[in-house]
């Protein structure tokens, strides 16, 4: 269930019988011909996708990250390292202070990762207090998967190519694009990424078949669903 179709009231309740939340963190950047908001709309489906059938509550997405390689693109917004740490540990603290005791971070941004390492430190700071990390998209189950379909993908290309990604105004590229050098992006400032890129694709297909991607979504859903079931006992 989503917090927003929720009052304090229900919360208040909900957390007399279970401490569970879901956090989902995006980012809003450019994604080629998908939806600058990818990173967003995936972690937050995923997140509900897994929690509903637990009746385990949602919190709206972290729609802004860590994205300084993509300021030369438009409609991407960069938040600075430390105002992103400091935005996830008020978020977390809020979390804690309400009652929750096993928060699940559904992530949907690789550049996010700095916030793994406050994670740790923050858990240390909370006793009592349970949280896990779930990069949804390089997860174990799903990784597998996504390399059982097609091994070539990355940002951008098939592997975020999903339904509710797609913009119905555009039309994806039908070619294959080369893999992009990740040791001469590693280096590039943003324009210079921009001007690398191209389209923004950093290689592979644009969009495989509907029955592919939802047979990754479902591994996905499920790994997810299994990090909230069991897991929070050391």
């Amino acid at each position: 269930m989503r917090i927003s179709a929720m009052t304090w009231m229900q919360v208040d309740e909900y957390l007399k019988q279970d401490d569970r939340c879901v956090l989902p963190l995006g980012s809003t950047e450019q994604h080629a011909y998908l939806s600058l908001s990818t990173d967003s709309i995936l972690a937050e489906k995923i997140a509900m996708d897994a929690a509903e059938p637990l009746g385990v509550p949602v919190f709206p997405p972290v729609a802004y990250g860590l994205t300084p390689y993509f300021r030369a693109f438009p409609g991407s917004v960069n938040l600075r390292a430390e105002t992103y740490l400091r935005l996830l540990r008020d978020v977390l603290d809020s979390l804690a202070e309400t009652g929750f005791r096993r928060i699940l971070i559904v992530n949907g941004h690789g550049g996010n990762s700095p916030g793994l390492g406050l994670l740790r430190e923050w858990i240390t700071d909370h006793a009592g207090v349970r949280a896990k990390w779930h990069n949804w998209w390089n997860a174990p189950q799903t990784w597998a998967k996504v390399k059982s379909i097609d091994p070539d993908c990355s940002h951008a290309s098939w592997m975020e190519n999903f339904p509710w990604t797609r913009l119905s105004n555009v039309d994806s590229p039908t070619v294959k694009k080369p893999m992009v050098d990740f040791n001469r992006l590693d280096i590039m400032n943003a324009q210079e990424t921009r001007q690398y890129l191209g389209d923004g694709n950093f290689g592979g297909l644009y969009q495989r078949s509907d029955d592919d991607m939802l047979a990754v979504w479902q591994v996905a859903v499920d790994e997810t669903r299994a990090l909230l079931e069991g897991g929070w006992d050391v």
